[in-house]
């Protein structure tokens, strides 16, 4: 009742969002104006001048420009979160593989949680499905700017030599299939592991199983490396389409990774306390919040080394990409760092800290709220610039996804058993024990 109830209050905000989103450039130009009188628009000295210009044809192109950027905030708004949540569902299901090719003993009482997560992969990749046909092949929104009629055409006047020279890759036909394979590839691999997965439960031969299995989960780690950068560079990269970084694809593993292991603690922990995990016990909440903590250390060196080098080598054509957000974005920017490092590290640094749910909780809501601004901040600069607000749009956009969550999910937890029974590891993770040398006779005594 919550999901279904969270799914139809987003899809109707989401709807308004889009109903509200002017129709043509006189009204986009009037709803500026408005806005500046009122003092609520980002950028409203930046927007006025196009809306007040009617002279020339730079000034028109200009007031043209704010129109998509308009248009495109409910579709900003629905792909940043459509990214996070997709994402998080693709993290979950490769750290289960990485998991499985580890042969790790401690985290298999986990592994019916992490399956029933990634079943969010499916209508996720539904939605990015046609979100993808609408921008290329239906042109319903301008996201992605590179697409617009004449980039690629040296006769024309919207003609972009930056891009066409990267047009070898950035084209709307590779672009298109290209989105259409990842989701097809990730979702194949999610199909066979849960099918036998469950089959391991039951299976006459349970080493032939596990090894098929493992396997299958060697080769998705290699083609989910190779994937998700290319994702990074396609989905996100793509909407600032004269800017790159080559470690991109790395920042964007680093932050989904971290919101995928936050989210399997929260499931876990809700699912413990209901009793639906009988041999999860403190040292498993332990270990997921050790990767928290050590995850989001590697999101802020990925943070710095990316913002450092670009800062220090002072290159107009890429320190363009922070100016944008450090000018436009300076609030979320610099709240983002804070919230996915500062925080986390004081909180989950102390070892006893990570056993207890509640402060694991506390630490994740804030990770998790951080990297949505991340997100935010890498999608929103490309696609509305200097319009971006958060409001009906981005939190209908949360609570539509959210729902959709909650549903699949749980759903899909319910249809197997939340312990792999057939899993020949399955007795090291239900003995698993964290061993804390400050409590060593406390802890020996209770193991015992």
């Amino acid at each position: 009742m919550l999901s279904l109830a969270l799914i139809i209050i987003g899809a109707l905000g989401i709807g308004f969002s889009f109903f509200s989103a002017p129709k043509t450039i006189e009204e986009s130009k009037e709803m500026i104006a408005d806005q500046a009188s009122h003092g609520d628009s980002h950028g409203s000295e930046h927007a006025t001048g196009a809306a007040n210009s009617h002279d020339s044809q730079h000034d028109a192109k200009h007031d043209e420009h704010v129109f998509h950027q308009m248009q495109n905030k409910p579709w900003s708004a629905l792909y940043v979160s459509l990214i996070f949540f997709l994402g998080i569902s693709l993290l979950v299901l490769a750290f289960y593989a990485s998991q499985r090719v580890a042969q790790s003993g401690w985290s298999v009482v986990l592994f019916r949680v992490m399956e029933a997560i990634t079943a969010n992969l499916i209508p996720t990749s539904i939605i990015m499905l046609l979100v993808i046909l609408s921008a290329s092949v239906l042109h319903w929104n301008h996201l992605f700017s590179w697409m617009a009629e004449g980039t690629f055409d040296p006769s024309s006047e919207n003609y972009d030599a930056i891009v066409d020279g990267k047009s070898w890759w950035m084209n709307v036909p590779g672009w298109t299939i290209r989105g259409i394979v990842y989701l097809l590839l990730w979702n194949t691999y999610r199909w066979f592991i849960r099918k036998n997965s469950i089959a391991e439960d039951t299976a006459n031969d349970y080493n032939k199983t596990y090894k098929k299995n493992y396997h299958a989960s060697v080769i998705f780690l290699v083609v989910f490396m190779l994937t998700e950068s290319m994702m990074s560079w396609d989905w996100i990269m793509g909407l600032d389409p004269h800017w790159f970084s080559t470690l991109f694809g790395w920042y964007v593993l680093a932050s989904l990774l971290v919101s995928a292991l936050t989210v399997i603690a929260f499931v876990t922990i809700y699912l413990r306390s209901k009793g639906a995990l009988p041999s999860v016990n403190d040292s498993h909440i332990h270990d997921l919040a050790k990767f928290m903590f050590g995850f989001s250390v590697f999101w802020t060196y990925l943070w710095f080394s990316q913002f450092m080098l670009i800062w220090y080598a002072d290159i107009p054509e890429e320190t363009t990409y922070f100016v944008a957000r450090f000018n436009e974005y300076k609030m979320p920017f610099l709240a983002m760092v804070v919230m996915n490092f500062v925080f986390p590290i004081l909180l989950l640094i102390n070892s006893d800290f990570k056993s207890k749910p509640w402060f694991v909780i506390i630490g994740g809501i804030v990770i998790l709220a951080g990297h949505y601004v991340d997100f935010f901040v890498m999608i929103m600069p490309g696609t509305v610039g200097s319009l971006w607000s958060f409001g009906i749009a981005e939190l209908s956009s949360i609570l539509f996804f959210i729902g959709i969550f909650i549903f699949a999910v749980f759903s899909s937890f319910a249809k197997a058993n939340p312990i792999p029974t057939g899993n020949p590891f399955l007795k090291e993770s239900e003995n698993f024990h964290y061993f804390n040398i400050e409590h060593e006779g406390e802890e020996s005594t209770d193991h015992h």
